[in-house]
């Protein structure tokens, strides 16, 4: 298996800092250094740093020249001051065997000046938390396209069900997931809206989901026809944008093999099996292995176009 990137939204450790107990004044730090009940604030002036990860069989790793480890160090539950939980990863970046950085990767929105409680610390759940998070593909009622045409919401399907598939035809469907998320943060939706990509409705995916598109021009200067972008990508706040607030039902579609599928017209990747997933996946799925398709090869690069312009340019390329 080839190694994936992915973009997550954090907090650095430093910005988020003991407000009250034992560790009052000091960073957010990992597992054995935390102290239960201690409460934490985000600094008002925290940004939200997107950082890029390498992800393969081998763990995690930060995408760039020092491609340092990236430990899921534990699975955090803070309680608000009106007695809501929410949870948050602490990642922890790991260079010549000591610690580089500390990350805090939330779940939900988590906002600044609010005393958050530390009620859980999980070092074991940590993993599947994580995977969780990338699980969710498609948003309820996505009208999906099956074997004879016809199209229906993703919800309604069922194992079994012939589903049309770009290069094989149709194919069964072999499992169904689902996951219920917070939108907010690095999980709250891409809406791809009516007409961005000539589609008939809107598409709601979640934001690493990579749609598929064959360019008639290669306006994205890719050097091919096909191309795989990430949803997050064609964000421009105007045809696609991203839709914050409540909670998201996320749902999968997992076959044999990773293929590109149709949702409300556009082609878009099913669930991808590979090491991060993996550990989410419903007991029917975990035999299953998704081999290397060509078509993964066609991802985007992230410097090769001005985002903000990435939806009107496919929209352009694509066209009859």
């Amino acid at each position: 298996m080839k190694q994936r990137a992915l973009t997550l939204d954090v907090y650095a450790a430093r910005d988020v800092v003991a407000s009250e107990g034992v560790m009052k004044g000091e960073p957010l730090s990992f597992a054995d250094e935390l102290v239960m009940d201690d409460a934490f604030q985000i600094d008002p002036d925290a940004p939200l740093h997107a950082i890029d990860l390498l992800y393969g069989a081998e763990g995690l790793r930060r995408a760039d020249l020092r491609e340092n480890i990236v430990h899921l160090d534990s699975c955090l539950t803070l309680m608000g001051p009106d007695g809501g939980t929410h949870e948050a990863l602490i990642l922890v970046e790991v260079e010549d065997d000591a610690v580089a950085d500390i990350f805090l990767l939330p779940l939900g929105e988590l906002l600044p000046r609010v005393n958050y409680r530390l009620v859980g610390v999980e070092r074991h759940t940590a993993t599947r938390r994580f995977a969780e998070a990338a699980s969710g593909s498609f948003a309820r009622g996505t009208h999906i396209t099956m074997g004879n045409g016809q199209m229906r919401r993703i919800e309604t399907l069922q194992v079994g069900d012939m589903v049309l598939t770009r290069d094989a035809g149709k194919q069964p469907i072999r499992c169904l997931g689902q996951a219920t998320l917070r939108a907010t943060g690095s999980f709250a939706p891409v809406v791809i809206m009516k007409g961005a990509l000539h589609n008939e409705n809107d598409l709601v995916v979640r934001p690493d989901h990579r749609l598929f598109v064959y360019q008639r021009e290669d306006h994205l200067g890719a050097g091919r026809s096909e191309v795989l972008i990430k949803a997050r990508h064609l964000v421009d706040n105007v045809t696609v944008v991203r839709r914050r607030g409540g909670f998201i039902d996320y749902f999968q579609l997992i076959f044999d093999d990773h293929h590109i599928i149709y949702a409300e017209g556009i082609a878009a990747e099913s669930h991808l099996i590979d090491p991060r997933t993996r550990h989410a996946l419903p007991d029917a799925a975990q035999t299953l292995e998704h081999a290397h398709r060509a078509h993964l090869d066609y991802e985007v690069q992230d410097n090769l176009i001005p985002f903000e312009k990435a939806a009107a340019l496919l929209r352009k390329a694509s066209e009859n």
